[in-house]
């Protein structure tokens, strides 16, 4: 076990991605620790697991956040690209520099990414993979309000008040913020004064062609990672959730007979952010259950 007082703040690092593209991220906790490497969702950065990534390094893990492409220090795509495979290739990237075996930890988009990376021709790379509220088949619903929310305001606002409203707004289970200074981790201001979401507008370029969060387009080739998943497997849901319905987990859970299952109650879609201790809890368990555990 780590000293509490040791990894109190992360190291930046970057990654060389796709296409040379710049993929930015925070590295938490002894290098030679379990490697463990968060993906966060359509819209967030790699700030989303700051709890978690302080959680893991005083556990003796070694955890790394990442931005997405076109989310948060990560570079934008220059043509516009951010369909799922260009975010599996920026992720093997990440772990061949890494250079040891990694659990995955992925929200939403991230989850998707980290699910279609199991059947990435290095996906020996991956000792594991938690999936954080998703599923091959969600609840277009859910999957349409996250679209609605990440697809308005493009005129940004004009406080950081402001923008807290709208997050309370999509957030209704969770306690509104008394201190809106926290939305500055997903939010820049600009010249003319207004705060925009820190991600890239053409990462929302069109539900039909692979891009942004439309986490359903590709339900067929997800049900075929799934099926073919041996990694050790932890689905976590928010019993709460619009996006992932009991429905869906009994799918997923066809498909891959050996995936393990938490619920947490008091959480939504955001899982992570809504009750982060019992998530990390969750997922220390799991990495810690699992290290020897192996893979074909």
């Amino acid at each position: 076990m780590s000293n509490d007082a040791e990894f109190t703040e992360p190291a930046r690092v970057s990654f060389r991605g796709q296409d040379g593209l710049t993929i930015a991220g925070d590295s938490w906790g002894p290098q030679d620790g379990p490697l463990v490497v968060f993906l966060h969702g359509g819209g967030q950065t790699r700030g989303s697991w700051k709890d978690s990534g302080l959680a893991l390094a005083k556990a003796g893990m070694h955890a790394v956040l990442l931005d997405a492409r076109g989310h948060g220090d990560s570079d934008w795509a220059p043509d516009g690209n951010y369909r799922r495979e260009a975010m599996v290739e920026d992720l093997m990237a990440v772990l061949r520099e890494l250079d040891k075996p990694a659990f995955l930890v992925g929200a939403s988009m991230g989850g998707l990414t980290g699910l279609m990376a199991t059947t990435h021709p290095e996906h020996a790379r991956i000792t594991g993979l938690v999936l954080v509220d998703v599923v091959p088949r969600p609840e277009r619903k859910g999957v349409e309000r996250v679209i609605n929310f990440l697809s308005s305001n493009p005129e940004g606002f004009a406080s950081l008040e402001e923008a807290a409203d709208a997050v309370a707004a999509y957030l209704p289970h969770r306690r509104r913020p008394r201190n809106p200074e926290g939305l500055q981790r997903n939010l820049r201001q600009r010249a003319d004064g207004r705060w925009y979401w820190h991600w890239d507008p053409a990462m929302m370029g069109g539900p039909r062609d692979g891009r942004g969060e439309e986490i359903d387009v590709h339900t067929e080739a997800l049900e075929n990672a799934a099926r073919q998943l041996r990694t050790p497997v932890l689905l976590v849901r928010g019993a709460l959730s619009d996006v992932v319905s009991e429905e869906g987990v009994a799918a997923f859970r066809a498909l891959t007979p050996h995936a393990e299952y938490v619920e947490i109650g008091t959480a939504a879609h955001t899982a992570a952010s809504d009750a982060n201790d019992e998530f990390t809890d969750a997922v220390v368990d799991f990495v810690r259950a699992h290290l020897d555990v192996p893979h074909r």
